[in-house]
């Protein structure tokens, strides 16, 4: 059976500095062990939530071409969001960059209407599946985690990856539905996290986790820590699992509309 190998990236950002933010993750994922298949980075790693302000890309910046150069020279797919230009709004784009250049990317689609999200953000308006190792692989932005229906499986994902920049006052929402997403859908659950006070004195503790396909801990980072977690996924034992306890069988039939 597959195996895949992760490196999880929790750490604090530098608001608005993508200078120093690209800097500081090079300098993390020059670190990374060789065997790691995929890096992933946190929601808006290169600016922090910075949602409302100028600070976003153009479909072909230099931050791509950084998440670009960097997954060449790892050799592992390299994955996080970016704030990117789409028309008079931003994307919050969930870049997956293959080794060989080529670009994969899903659009945030749940915008958070308390912090106005969607009055500078343009919602994605569908769901993305990426396959990596035999591990077919859903990606999702932070506040997309609230919204079981769009996330339910239909038997077209193993793994669930959610980037974000969760905050901490509302830390034990996170802990939580990342266990019952991995529970209801039979499926391997990652949540990258950061940490630290963003630009808007919001803080960040972390949660940075993976959970197996029972909502047990597999890795988890340590609280307000600057941290890399490395771990392996198998595919055998979550087959297993699903043979033996089949409920997705059992599922309601539905489709999603606007």
């Amino acid at each position: 059976m597959s195996t895949l190998t992760l490196a999880l990236i929790q750490t604090s950002l530098n608001w608005l500095d993508k200078d120093a933010n690209l800097a500081h993750f090079s300098a993390k994922i020059a670190n990374v062990d060789n065997s790691v298949e995929l890096i992933l980075l946190p929601e808006t790693f290169a600016t922090g939530f910075a949602i409302n302000l100028d600070c976003a890309e153009p479909e072909n910046g230099n931050v791509l071409a950084w998440m670009i150069a960097s997954a060449k020279s790892a050799n592992a797919v390299i994955a996080g969001s970016v704030l990117v230009k789409q028309g008079d709004k931003k994307a919050n784009r969930f870049y997956w960059v293959w080794p060989n250049g080529n670009v994969q990317f899903y659009d945030k689609r749940h915008l958070f209407c308390l912090g106005k999200e969607g009055d500078f953000v343009s919602a994605g308006q569908q769901r993305e599946v990426f396959e990596l190792n035999g591990f077919r692989i859903l990606p999702q932005v932070c506040y997309d985690l609230r919204f079981p229906v769009f996330q339910r499986n239909r038997n077209d994902y193993d793994v669930m990856v959610n980037v974000a920049n969760w905050p901490a006052a509302r830390r034990k929402v996170w802990d939580t539905l990342l266990m019952a997403r991995a529970m209801e859908n039979q499926c391997y659950v990652i949540g990258v996290n950061r940490i630290g006070d963003d630009g808007n004195g919001i803080a960040h503790n972390g949660g940075t986790a993976v959970y197996d396909f029972k909502g047990d801990t597999l890795a988890i980072a340590k609280d307000n820590g600057s941290q890399v977690v490395t771990v392996t996924l198998d595919k055998g034992p979550l087959e297993l699992f699903k043979q033996s306890f089949p409920a997705h069988l059992d599922a309601d039939g539905f489709s999603l509309q606007d």
